[in-house]
């Protein structure tokens, strides 16, 4: 039962009778409770107190959930301007940090995450009431929804970028709000969905768009660290710098972690070494830095058969559980309640290269001259290129050419990133049912399907956003039972916002590494490390861990529930996890399907809630 075992979850519910019996159902596992102007619940979970921030004003109230500087004076001034729901986008659009906006305004209710998916709302329908949750899991729990085989069976595709399918939860009848929408729960029981959220326009010049995202990242971070005695974060790469000196320059007291690697060309600890010491030397502050060694820090793959944590949908970071937790359990022992990241700087700083497929029918000399960077670069096939930059299928139609090919070989190495998405595929241990059933399903949303921006960049890069955040939000589910926050301030709806508003062609260059965050933290980060270029990864100690680990890898093929559901073949899966694999290419493959298993396992531990 997911209601009693998960230590954080939030119900928002109608201002309707019909809705007391699924309160009466998930009231023994809340710690908070906060009721609609009538008296009928409205709000309900668990979650620490000073998350949420209340405003009233007559029938009217607004909550705000999560990270965020909101003071109940500003939400009781929202509540005071709210007539309707619509009327509360201008609060939507201007306040910072991550969090729900939760409103209850004279009977109606309205509901939203955050544009990336990190603050997430499902929703369902049950006997005549239709309520939201931040939990597919709890929510599922509550309306009686049945696990839906063919869902989970999406969930085995490589990369885990296919939108609309890759969001959706494992639970039948159980929907993703999608982030740029509000959810509307009306007086008569039925939900409505409306728009509050568009993409800027992308016509900022760089150095004015630096400037904005300095000011919103400053902001993002102050959410989380004003008023804390210590905070803890990630010291490694461009983006969880840039983190680090904005917590520093604002007054934190920042202790920070820097995972070594078993690498050596991994250059993290040389860079984070030579940030601490210039941060002393400029007199800001002092960060208490420590390096974990590489042989001190577990590899992937580590305890993969014996995880526990309660997700609310598998997570590809199933495999490095231990390895990233390893760290996070650091932070927590030393008493932070608050952990930085740099989770969400690849996919807005770094950007989409499919954006020159965008930019070929605006200033064609420029795209040429951009994609044959792109190819120099990253030594991508000259062929495969023209044929991606010259495809002008739509979305739906690329869809159907996805369904098709979802049993072909993984596209090469060399293969160019012009396309809507890379062309996810199904591991050769599913089994046909499980192909037939994933091909089915986007079939059925080919027709109707519409990407999430106007352009092949901008569609890749949001739903990069959604696909990686989701990650970020599950290693929340797992930290806190810690009691510790893992906090993303480039996934906050305003640096979302400042990163996109900017020249795409400037933001995003086969020439410079990361331009807009380079020049946003001129006078944050030391010039040492500012206009640092390199990106270090964890390949190595991936093929190190899968051969150290094999055998906890095998034992998840035993008695496989993937197996129990007729979605994979165990002995084709045990085949293949029993020979060499490539850590660099293959295991795209690979991790979706130990996630899944994990996840099923991990479920059948949960206690059991009597019906009734």
């Amino acid at each position: 039962m997911s209601v009693a075992a998960v230590p954080a979850w939030l119900l928002v519910l109608p201002d309707t009778d019909e809705a007391a019996a699924v309160a009466a159902r998930a009231r023994p596992y809340a710690s908070e409770v906060h009721a609609h102007a009538s008296g009928r619940p409205w709000l309900m979970g668990r979650w620490r107190p000073e998350e949420l921030v209340l405003g009233e004003c007559g029938g009217a109230r607004v909550a705000v959930l999560g990270e965020h500087a909101v003071t109940p004076r500003e939400a009781a001034r929202a509540a005071a301007a709210a007539g309707d729901p619509a009327s509360l986008d201008s609060f939507a659009r201007s306040w910072h940090g991550s969090y729900h906006l939760l409103a209850s305004l004279h009977g109606r209710v309205r509901a939203q995450g955050t544009v990336t998916g990190v603050r997430s709302l499902c929703h369902a329908g049950t006997r005549g009431v239709h309520l939201a949750a931040d939990r597919a899991d709890v929510l599922a729990d509550l309306v009686d929804a049945p696990l839906d085989e063919g869902r989970l069976a999406v969930q085995l595709l490589s990369l885990g970028v296919l939108h609309p399918l890759s969001q959706r939860p494992v639970w039948r009848g159980v929907e993703t709000l999608p982030g740029h929408d509000y959810l509307v729960l009306e007086r008569d029981g039925r939900a409505r969905r409306a728009r509050w959220w568009r993409l800027p326009r992308r016509d900022v010049p760089l150095a004015e768009g630096a400037a904005h995202l300095r000011e919103a990242l400053r902001r993002a971070v102050g959410a989380r660290v004003d008023g804390r005695d210590l905070v803890t974060a990630d010291l490694g790469g461009v983006d969880s710098t840039a983190v680090v000196c904005t917590a520093v320059r604002a007054g934190a007291k920042v202790t920070a972690y820097t995972a070594a690697t078993h690498d050596p060309r991994g250059d993290d600890v040389h860079w984070a070494r030579r940030t601490v010491e210039a941060l002393a030397a400029d007199g800001e502050g002092t960060v208490e830095h420590h390096v974990v060694p590489a042989e001190d820090f577990p590899l992937t793959f580590d305890g993969v058969d014996a995880l526990s944590d309660v997700l609310d949908a598998p997570s590809l970071f199933a495999v490095d559980h231990n390895r990233r937790m390893g760290l996070l359990r650091l932070a927590a022992d030393r008493g932070s309640t608050v952990h930085l990241s740099g989770f969400g700087g690849d996919e807005l700083l770094a950007g989409a290269s499919a954006r020159v497929h965008d930019l070929l029918r605006r200033r064609p000399r420029a795209a040429v001259r951009h994609a044959r960077g792109y190819l120099a670069k990253y030594r991508w096939s000259r062929r495969a290129a023209v044929r991606q930059l010259l495809d002008r299928r739509p979305y739906g139609a690329w869809l159907e050419q996805v369904a098709a090919d979802l049993t072909e070989p993984l596209p090469p190495s060399d293969e160019p990133l012009f396309q809507w998405c890379t062309p996810p595929r199904m591991p050769p241990w599913a089994t046909a049912d499980a192909v037939e059933a994933v091909r089915a399903l986007i079939r059925e949303e080919a027709a109707a399907a519409r990407p999430l921006g106007p352009g092949h960049g901008e569609h890749r890069e949001l739903a990069t956003m959604q696909a990686v955040s989701r990650f970020a939000r599950h290693l929340n589910q797992m930290t806190r039972p810690l009691g510790l926050l893992f906090a993303c301030p480039f996934y906050d709806d305003r640096v979302v916002e400042a990163g996109l508003a900017v020249r795409p062609e400037e933001r995003v260059t086969p020439w410079r590494y990361k331009p807009l965050i380079v020049e946003a933290m001129r006078g944050v980060v030391p010039e040492a490390g500012r206009t640092r270029a390199t990106k270090a990864n964890a390949t190595l100690e991936e093929e190190v861990g899968l051969r150290r680990h094999r055998r906890a890898l095998l034992a998840l093929c035993e008695d496989s529930r993937l197996a129990r559901l007729g979605l994979v073949d165990a002995k084709a899966w045990r085949a293949w996890c029993d020979g060499p694999v490539s850590a660099e290419l293959e295991n795209v493959l690979l991790h979706p399907t130990v996630g899944c298993e994990v996840w099923l396992r991990g479920r059948e531990a949960l206690p059991r809630r009597p019906r009734g």
